[in-house]
Protein backbone atom coordinates (compact mmCIF):
# COMPACT_ATOMS: atom_id res chain seq x y z
CA UNK A 1 0.00 0.00 0.00
CA UNK A 2 2.88 2.19 0.31
CA UNK A 3 3.43 2.57 -3.43
CA UNK A 4 0.04 3.34 -3.69
CA UNK A 5 0.36 6.21 -1.23
CA UNK A 6 3.34 7.39 -3.05
CA UNK A 7 1.27 8.17 -6.04
CA UNK A 8 -1.40 9.85 -4.42
CA UNK A 9 0.61 12.53 -3.03
CA UNK A 10 2.65 12.75 -6.58
CA UNK A 11 -1.07 13.22 -7.76
CA UNK A 12 -2.08 15.18 -5.36
CA UNK A 13 1.35 17.32 -5.26
CA UNK A 14 1.34 17.72 -9.68
CA UNK A 15 -2.54 18.46 -9.58
CA UNK A 16 -2.11 21.33 -7.44
CA UNK A 17 0.73 22.75 -9.20
CA UNK A 18 -0.42 22.48 -12.53
CA UNK A 19 -4.02 23.59 -11.95
CA UNK A 20 -2.93 26.97 -10.04
CA UNK A 21 -0.72 27.12 -12.95
CA UNK A 22 -3.60 26.73 -15.39
CA UNK A 23 -5.97 29.29 -13.40
CA UNK A 24 -3.19 31.74 -13.57
CA UNK A 25 -2.86 31.66 -17.11
CA UNK A 26 -6.34 31.45 -17.78
CA UNK A 27 -6.59 34.70 -15.87
CA UNK A 28 -3.50 36.65 -18.04
CA UNK A 29 -5.71 35.79 -21.39
CA UNK A 30 -8.54 37.27 -19.77
CA UNK A 31 -6.12 40.08 -19.27
CA UNK A 32 -5.96 40.36 -22.82
CA UNK A 33 -10.03 41.96 -22.41
CA UNK A 34 -8.54 45.35 -21.76
CA UNK A 35 -9.20 47.46 -25.21
CA UNK A 36 -7.34 50.41 -24.19
CA UNK A 37 -4.23 48.01 -24.24
CA UNK A 38 -5.11 45.85 -27.26
CA UNK A 39 -7.28 45.64 -30.07
CA UNK A 40 -9.06 42.33 -30.99
CA UNK A 41 -12.36 41.20 -33.31
CA UNK A 42 -15.24 39.75 -31.95
CA UNK A 43 -13.50 36.27 -34.20
CA UNK A 44 -10.74 36.35 -32.44
CA UNK A 45 -12.09 36.33 -28.86
CA UNK A 46 -14.99 33.08 -30.00
CA UNK A 47 -11.38 31.26 -31.73
CA UNK A 48 -9.63 32.03 -27.80
CA UNK A 49 -12.84 30.89 -25.82
CA UNK A 50 -13.34 28.05 -28.37
CA UNK A 51 -9.72 26.94 -27.61
CA UNK A 52 -10.20 27.31 -24.33
CA UNK A 53 -13.18 25.56 -23.65
CA UNK A 54 -11.76 22.52 -26.09
CA UNK A 55 -8.83 21.84 -23.87
CA UNK A 56 -11.45 21.48 -20.66
CA UNK A 57 -13.63 19.35 -22.63
CA UNK A 58 -10.40 17.56 -24.04
CA UNK A 59 -9.20 17.36 -19.55
CA UNK A 60 -12.65 15.75 -18.77
CA UNK A 61 -12.66 13.35 -21.50
CA UNK A 62 -9.13 12.18 -20.57
CA UNK A 63 -10.51 11.33 -16.94
CA UNK A 64 -13.72 9.69 -17.94
CA UNK A 65 -11.30 7.60 -20.48
CA UNK A 66 -8.07 6.88 -22.03
CA UNK A 67 -8.21 10.04 -24.56
CA UNK A 68 -5.26 12.00 -26.39
CA UNK A 69 -2.61 12.84 -24.30
CA UNK A 70 -2.46 16.95 -26.08
CA UNK A 71 -4.70 18.42 -28.37
CA UNK A 72 -4.22 20.97 -31.22
CA UNK A 73 -1.64 24.07 -30.43
CA UNK A 74 -3.80 27.39 -30.67
CA UNK A 75 -1.99 30.17 -32.73
CA UNK A 76 -3.89 33.58 -33.78
CA UNK A 77 -3.06 35.01 -37.17
CA UNK A 78 -2.65 38.46 -37.77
Amino acid sequence: MGRREDARQRFLRLANARVNKALKAIALVGNLSNRSNYSYSDRDVARILSAVEGAVRNCKWRFDSAGPTKGPDFKLDG
